[in-house]
Formats: structure tokens, C-alpha cells, sequence
């Protein structure tokens, strides 16, 4: 079996969930700004990922829902998605952004994985808290995906890893294969290859056998 990992924010989607929540309350380029040095380590990923729920803090459930209705996939994301469904290969989605957004996304599109590790935003039940939880706040995923590969018995040359930023950097450099998505320049060294487009990542995957 092939495990094949996707970051989600900036390799399977385009969109970026913090940013979209920052719109709905006017703090999209503060959210933005946060979210590159945190991309190009600058700014370890839970000190931005804190600094960008605070920011929401009293954000209406409601309108949190409405941006997380704007999150997609790439062109050719969920095609990739179903081509690895069929051939059997485990799919995580392992990601510093929440769950919530992910779900969405991937059911619009009709499609699924089998794994996802996200975070989430607290809520007091009418609005949002300013706080975040979960388990890729200050875990990594290089534990994630090592994590989820023994637990199904793949061995870690079997695994392939996604990504473009910073905190996708832990997995990347554990992974059997390390792909880069249109990686950010301190990410790119660790990647041993790197795609722009699904397409390309297609060959790669099916060179890997995964699809």
C-alpha cells in the first residue's frame, strides 16, 4: 500500500482559509501577511495561527460558514482524489487549517479521503472565540504521517508527501517522496520534485504507482 499525504491550504486548494475568514471581518491582508511569514518561516506556525484566530474572535458562526462555503480545490484536485480512491491508496489530508473548510470543499466536489488531521476554531455557539485547537497547532506532521503510517503498516519509503509551506517542511523531509506544490523558497530544497500544475503531480503520482 501507498500512503499519499496532501497539505491542503496552497497545494490541494488555492484558497486560503484564514484569509477568507479575514474578509468577514475586514482583516484579510492582516490575515495575508501572517500567513506568508508563517509560509516562509518567519513565524513558527502556531504563533501565526493564533495571532489569525484572535483576530476573529466574535466573528458570527454564520458568516464563518459563509467563507468556509468559498473554499475549493484546484482544478484537477478532485480527479487526483478519486484516481487514488480506486487504485486503493490511503489519502490523508494533514493540515494546519481546519477541518471545517476541508469537509466542505472536498463534498461539493463529491469526493473524499480517508484521513484528515486538521485544527478548529472555537466557538461560544453564536461566535467565534479567537482560540484554536487541535492536533497540527504545535504537532508536526512529520509525527502525523509517521503516526499514520504505522498504524497501516506502510512503510515510511512508501509514503509520499505534499505540500508548499513551511510547516509542511517536517513531512516533506520524512517522506519517501517529497513533492513540492509550487513550493515557497525555504521549502523547496527538501522537496525531490516539484509540481505547478495537477497534471504534473498526476505523473508523479502515477510514476509512484499511487494512482
Amino acid at each position: 500500500m501507498t500512503l499519499v499525504a496532501f497539505d491542503f491550504d496552497g497545494t490541494l486548494s488555492d484558497s486560503e482559509m484564514t484569509v477568507l475568514l479575514g474578509k468577514q471581518v475586514g482583516r484579510a491582508d492582516e490575515m495575508a501577511d501572517i500567513t506568508a511569514r508563517a509560509m516562509n518561516d518567519e513565524l513558527s506556525y502556531a504563533e501565526s495561527l493564533r495571532k489569525r484566530a484572535a483576530l476573529l474572535e466574535g466573528l458570527p458562526v454564520k458568516k464563518a460558514a459563509d467563507a468556509f462555503s468559498e473554499v475549493t480545490l484546484r482544478p484537477g484536485a478532485a480527479e487526483i482524489l478519486g484516481e487514488l480512491e480506486v487504485k486503493g491508496t490511503h489519502v490523508a489530508i494533514l493540515t494546519g487549517g481546519f477541518e471545517w473548510g476541508v469537509q466542505d470543499a472536498l463534498e461539493r466536489e463529491g469526493v473524499s479521503v480517508d484521513t484528515i488531521v486538521a485544527n478548529r476554531l472555537l466557538d461560544d455557539g453564536t461566535k467565534l472565540t479567537g482560540e484554536v485547537e487541535g492536533p497540527l497547532i504545535e504537532g508536526t506532521k512529520d509525527d502525523a504521517l509517521e503516526a499514520l503510517a504505522e498504524e497501516l503498516g506502510v512503510d515510511m519509503v512508501n509514503t509520499v508527501a505534499i505540500g508548499d509551506g513551511a510547516n509542511d517542511l517536517p513531512m516533506l523531509e520524512v517522506a519517501g517522496l517529497a513533492v513540492g506544490f509550487e513550493p515557497k523558497p525555504a521549502v523547496a530544497p527538501a522537496c525531490d520534485t516539484i509540481v505547478s500544475h495537477m497534471n504534473e503531480l498526476h505523473d508523479v503520482l502515477g510514476r509512484k504507482n499511487a494512482i
